[in-house]
């Protein structure tokens, strides 16, 4: 799964398909998709209904001819025929004339690390499917690295983390290379899962999908440390009598339950540092793990992980682009190609 940095210079767009948002970059366009990975269908007629924001408002409030799907997932595709009628409803007609008039139209994509070959057929099919004649892959990992500005091609220690919606990717990187990684099944996803599991099983309260984002950020900026507010209230179905009825929670007891699914994090972590080598790890203690994907916006999850390692961390500027502006920096031939002449004899 090695692209040079030529190749990936001939690309004329590239996409990023996440579990919970797919975001698209247009060569000289720039980012002209940045939307949730979502799309609801008339099961009656086939036809697609809405995508991206529409559609995932639609969630769990649609009559039962219409299906809300999501066609990513753990930034694989499950779903190719899916994928690619969702993209062309994403990209629009505009764009993608002005895409089928390029020669020979080349694409690139952002790929988990250690993505299976199946994985990776999947989403070269679905790039296909919208026109183009070849597909390159380039690891995420390296991807929000490049997007964040870390300098990845120095010969010295960088540390990342890509939080996503389903998985999490450790990896420390060196030489435009990684190193070592490590993937943790646990993403933001599973932190919504574990406030719902919470509510249900010690207030008997079934809490809406859409409910579990507003929750968290109810939990201010200091979210998952002692700092944050006290308690607070939350509107929901009792599950006993199905009315609505309102609760309010200790704060403290959601901070517990968020941490939780988190710990799997932090041995993801440690099982990266123990395989690092040396002194690669020595560099790392000065330049600390930078966080990005759209879950490292969890409030307090970056100060429980400077707490609990040590090291320095900090979310990048704009976490959740990170992979799609590293392809558009690719794209725009905005990096320089690493350059490792041999030595003469």
């Amino acid at each position: 799964m090695t692209v040079s940095l030529e190749q990936l210079r001939r690309c004329h767009f590239a996409v990023d398909l996440g579990a919970a948002r797919t975001r698209m970059y247009v060569k000289g366009a720039g980012l002209v998709v940045d939307q949730p990975s979502v799309a609801a269908v008339n099961t009656r007629t086939g036809a697609l209904i809405a995508v991206g924001d529409f559609a995932e408002k639609m969630t769990g409030r649609t009559p039962h001819y219409i299906r809300v799907v999501r066609p990513v997932s753990g930034g694989t595709v499950v779903d190719i025929e899916m994928a690619q009628r969702m993209l062309r409803q994403l990209l629009g007609d505009r764009m993608r004339r002005t895409l089928r008039r390029k020669p020979r139209l080349r694409a690139a994509a952002c790929i988990p690390h250690a993505a299976d070959p199946l994985a990776q057929r999947a989403t070269i099919e679905t790039l296909v499917g919208l026109g183009a004649r070849r597909v390159e892959l380039v690891d995420t990992l390296i991807a929000a690295a490049v997007g964040c500005g870390l300098p990845v091609e120095r010969a010295e220690a960088t540390m990342i983390m890509m939080c996503g919606a389903t998985t999490t990717e450790v990896a420390v990187l060196s030489l435009g290379s990684i190193v070592t990684a490590a993937r943790v099944p646990v993403g933001g996803e599973a932190v919504d899962h574990a406030i719902v599991q919470l509510l249900r099983h010690e207030h008997e309260l079934m809490l809406p999908s859409q409910s579990v984002r507003p929750l968290q950020l109810a939990l201010s900026g200091n979210g998952l440390t002692p700092q944050g507010p006290l308690s607070t209230e939350i509107h929901g179905l009792d599950v006993s009598t199905g009315l609505a009825r309102s609760v309010r929670i200790d704060t403290a007891t959601v901070r517990d339950a968020i941490q939780t699914p988190l710990t799997s994090v932090l041995d993801g972590i440690g099982r990266v540092l123990r395989d690092c080598p040396p002194d690669l790890v020595a560099d790392l203690a000065d330049r600390g793990l930078t966080m990005v994907g759209g879950s490292a916006l969890l409030p307090g999850f970056d100060q429980m992980l400077r707490q609990a390692t040590g090291m320095p961390v900090q979310i990048a500027e704009r976490p959740d682009i990170c992979a799609a502006q590293g392809l558009g920096a690719m794209l725009e031939g905005r990096i320089e190609p690493l350059v490792l002449n041999p030595l003469a004899a």
